[in-house]
């Protein structure tokens, strides 16, 4: 018999496709593309420990999860919306950054994306505890490789940036959630197919490092685009033509070091 929270999942899922989309990290697409990656790179023992929690549910079916939660009327989840970003100043280097981590303490993306890897780890959280911490643990990597989810608190990691896509108005943050990915006009299977075929050497080098690492690579990427795009912008096909092999190289980032640490959880 399935577990509540697991039935919650699988409903939300269902329904998120029927929801308005707020500024979450990567949209739908983009961390089921995260997930789909991490999956084809998971090892036998990280797949049987997944399969346990969530039986025959896709990974890619509770990657968006944690984003459908905060539209819940009863509150229960409001806690949860600072995990999902850790914003800083523009253009620091990495000690003041390693310095700024430490003092990010509490709720944030840094300090939860390490949580939730300990409560799977935990040998007395219950089994609706792991598939919660499972849930984020797949979507907070994904956040933190959208770079805007590592970008600065002025500006709301650039939701405070109006800027056109095709001459609809968005914001920044919205471009790297949806709009660039959505433009691609692929499924998330596809996407992920596309995107992984990177040779093992390859893999082996950008699955190195650490969360801490990740942000910090992540964060240097948000510079590139906060210098490339400004308020007021008209995005198109040209900005499309800049960033294209950066947002592939951060979905397939995600997917990979989610892999890589889904691995070394479930060793």
């Amino acid at each position: 018999m399935r577990s509540t929270i697991l039935y919650r999942l699988l409903l939300s899922c269902l329904l998120l496709p029927l929801l308005p989309l707020a500024s979450f990290g990567w949209g739908p697409t983009g961390h089921r593309v995260v997930a789909e990656i991490a999956w084809q790179h998971l090892t036998p023992q990280a797949r049987k420990a997944v399969i346990a929690l969530l039986g025959r549910q896709p990974l890619a079916m509770i990657a968006n999860w944690p984003d459908f939660i905060k539209s819940d009327t009863t509150h229960k989840y409001d806690h949860t919306s600072p995990w999902h970003y850790m914003d800083f100043p523009g253009n620091i280097s990495r000690e003041r950054f390693n310095a700024l981590l430490p003092a990010g303490k509490g709720e944030n993306l840094y300090v939860e994306t390490n949580a939730m890897v300990q409560q799977l780890k935990s040998t007395t959280a219950t089994k609706e505890e792991k598939v919660f911490a499972l849930s984020f643990l797949v979507h907070l990597i994904g956040d933190m490789h959208q770079p805007l989810h590592v970008g600065r608190d002025e500006d709301q990691g650039g939701n405070k940036v109006s800027v056109f896509w095709f001459d609809r108005p968005t914001n920044l943050h919205r471009i790297w959630d949806e709009h660039l990915i959505e433009f691609q006009q692929l499924s998330y299977t596809e996407y992920a197919k596309a995107l992984d075929i990177a040779p093992d050497a390859t893999v082996k080098k950008l699955q190195g490092g650490s969360i801490a690492d990740w942000m910090y690579e992540s964060h240097v990427l948000s510079d590139k685009i906060y210098a490339r795009t400004k308020e007021g912008d008209k995005l198109s096909y040209r900005y499309n033509y800049w960033f294209l092999d950066d947002l592939n190289q951060q979905l397939l980032k995600g997917g990979l070091r989610l892999a890589a640490v889904l691995n070394a959880t479930f060793k």
